[in-house]
């Protein structure tokens, strides 16, 4: 199917709408929407918070009776379910729009095309495929639950140029700049929870809060510990939000402890001597987690990793180097021979500060 340059143009700026709700319409999607007739630009919106309007309604609220008749361009397929809000396909139908332009079909089995065929019966002209790959990109996380049931995890780790993350003592403030961390602020404030082993709770004591100037929702903190050795005065439970801690450990006192404290704890399935991974993104999923920001030491990072349980890595690379001795950046031990090598794909690659930030996507694994 054929665009034009102009159809083109409107859904760029669709797609930079879509993404003003980058940091709070969890767990919906990001959407944006434009309204254009007879060349002109009369309506603009973006979702901005569950529960709120959608992109669709608040860009035809702008447009008002001038959307009948006119090409309306969405980043996503209008929905055509009752949810927390009326259907957009109604409110499309209903303002007398003549044309839909839709980047990518919903992956919501409520929708999932069946927004599309509603407003073509209504006789709608609807196109669909319009700057497709940038709209993905925009919900990786929302795409990845609505087809597997599990979020989409992003590993963030800041290490050396000799791929070491901290000194062996554990030491590791600050291996990266200041405008590294403040960048790591902005994928946390994009993510619907942030996860990490109890280690790096003993040594760090970190709150794995998101501390930006502008609007944003708290995302999830999630532990992993496997024997509910989280300390109840640790900064975490300090921390305006919520935190979950995930563990297979059945000791009923230790567990009142932590909810005391003000943990929710969550009994999660073994997997040998440790907490099942997979039982714990599944169980995230559930919970409309849809992006996972995985900030952890070596163990739980090299875990997810070997499990095929990571989809996307965030190298933060510091100009210095911190010897043999340093801590290694993932625990790896199955990896025995080159025919277990993990294989990424670089997708991205630009200077922060004086670091460089590395994006790459995980390759699937041959059998």
């Amino acid at each position: 199917m054929a665009f034009s340059p102009n159809d083109q143009q409107h859904m760029a700026r669709a797609l930079q709408l879509a993404e003003q709700g980058l940091f709070t319409t969890d767990p919906n999607p990001r959407v944006g929407c434009v309204i254009v007739r007879a060349a002109e630009v009369v309506g603009e919106g973006w979702h901005q918070r569950a529960g709120e309007a959608h992109a669709e309604v608040n860009a035809l609220r702008h447009a008002g009776t001038r959307a009948q008749g006119a090409t309306a361009y969405v980043t996503l397929e209008p929905c055509c379910h009752h949810g927390r809000t009326p259907p957009c396909t109604d409110a499309l139908i209903h303002a007398k729009v003549a044309r839909v332009v839709a980047a990518m079909q919903d992956p919501n089995p409520k929708v999932a095309g069946h927004g599309l065929q509603q407003l073509r019966d209504a006789g709608i002209q609807v196109e669909v495929g319009l700057m497709e790959t940038p709209a993905r990109a925009l919900n990786p996380g929302f795409i990845k639950r609505m087809q597997t049931g599990r979020p989409f995890v992003r590993n963030k780790l800041a290490m050396s140029l000799d791929g070491r993350t901290a000194m062996a003592d554990g030491t590791s403030k600050w291996i990266t700049s200041a405008a590294a961390r403040e960048d790591v602020q902005r994928w946390r404030a994009r993510s619907s929870a942030i996860l990490t082993g109890v280690g790096t709770i003993l040594m760090d004591d970190p709150s794995l809060t998101v501390r930006l100037a502008q609007e944003v929702v708290q995302p999830l903190r999630v532990i992993v510990d496997t024997y509910l050795s989280t300390p109840t005065k640790a900064k975490i439970l300090q921390a305006p939000g919520q935190t979950l801690i995930m563990t297979c450990c059945e000791d009923q006192d230790a567990l009142e402890l932590l909810q005391d404290a003000g943990a929710q704890v969550v009994q999660l399935p073994r997997k040998g001597n440790f907490v099942n991974l997979d039982a714990l993104l599944l169980k995230l999923g559930e919970l409309h987690v849809n992006e996972v920001l995985l900030e952890s030491g070596a163990t739980l990072s090299g875990a997810m990793l070997q499990a095929g349980l990571v989809d996307e890595m965030l190298f933060y690379m510091a100009p210095l180097l911190l010897g043999d001795s340093a801590r290694a950046l993932y625990h790896l031990p199955l990896l025995q021979a080159m025919a277990d090598r993990i294989e990424l794909e670089f997708t991205d690659i630009r200077a922060v500060g004086v670091d460089w930030r590395i994006t790459a996507r995980v390759k699937a694994r041959k059998n």
